[in-house]
């Protein structure tokens, strides 16, 4: 194992408060919200009514699952070194990895118990089961010996935890049934959160290089990389025209494409800069603001 490498000189001084608020991360967790908003949103365009009690547990628990992801990926990426200059990985704040991975799971612990409370009282183990996969996706991303997402495949990953399994639980967790509109909605919200991964791979390159890493963008390069944004980007406009002509969303759906200015900034932005990666830091905070609007938006249209 690594040692934690809170104390190593390539950290640089930033003031602790700021650090801490980069490591929480608060609006990264419109990630876990949005699936749930989302599948919840197409549930009641089908059937008109919501259980709140058992949307509120579940987005309860999405939230800790995130949290247990996101603490889980700072100790197995301190095992591998490849968060030497990650200042605010909070193993690197605290200097305590075994802390940190004990927190994780008991948030993991907290999350399931949320989803098998669901199960319970529905008498139905689908919500759990399909949650469960998510977590074991989820860890086959970091943890060890799979670590995917060293491998290239973490978007792949992301895309369906977060997408197609994340969004169906959630409608199945108000209806115990299925339908070809969630699957349409599930196909949006995964392809923008698999966004701001590969977003976030930009500026780390080097660091992903050094610890044999292959992320998407180390193997196609910055350029061709930057350059593949503008088609993902279409790809979800795309999804969302075709489900309304087909009549899976409403024609309020249309109100996503106000989220084009900042596709377009992302984009141009990314484009002009690959290969300025300390220009990059924070482009994965652009993708965010893209994944909340057009997550809000279709679940709004959805309701209203």
């Amino acid at each position: 194992m690594v040692k934690s490498l809170v104390d190593s000189p390539q950290i640089s001084p930033t003031p602790s408060r700021k650090l801490w608020m980069a490591a929480i991360k608060l609006p990264m967790y419109s990630v876990a919200i949005v699936p749930i908003a989302t599948g919840t949103a197409v549930a009641y365009r089908d059937t008109g009514a919501i259980n709140w009690a058992v949307f509120t547990i579940f987005l309860g628990a999405a939230v800790v699952i995130l949290v247990w992801e996101n603490l889980c990926n700072d100790v197995f990426d301190a095992e591998t070194g490849i968060d030497i200059n990650k200042a605010h990985s909070v193993v690197n704040l605290t200097g305590k990895k075994n802390l940190v991975f004990a927190i994780a799971n008991i948030c993991l612990l907290l999350g399931i118990s949320g989803v098998l409370a669901i199960s319970w009282l529905q008498q139905d183990a689908v919500v759990v089961s399909l949650v469960a996969l998510c977590c074991v996706l989820g860890y086959m991303y970091q943890g060890p010996p799979f670590r995917l997402g060293y491998q290239g495949w973490g978007e792949i990953l992301c895309f369906f935890a977060f997408g197609p399994l994340g969004v169906s639980a959630a409608y199945y967790s108000q209806t115990q049934s299925w339908s070809i509109g969630s699957l349409a909605a599930a196909v949006v919200v995964g392809i923008i959160t698999s966004l701001i991964l590969f977003c976030s791979h930009f500026n780390q390159v080097e660091d992903d290089l050094a610890a044999g890493k292959r992320s998407p963008v180390v193997r196609l390069g910055t350029k061709r990389a930057s350059q593949l944004l503008p088609w993902v980007c279409a790809v979800i406009y795309a999804v969302t025209i075709a489900a309304i002509a087909l009549q899976f969303f409403p024609v309020w759906t249309a109100i996503v494409l106000i989220s084009l200015p900042i596709a377009w900034k992302l984009c141009t932005f990314i484009g002009d800069h690959h290969e300025q990666s300390e220009m990059l830091l924070n482009c994965r905070f652009i993708a965010v603001a893209l994944h909340f609007v057009v997550g809000s938006c279709l679940s709004v249209s959805l309701i209203f």
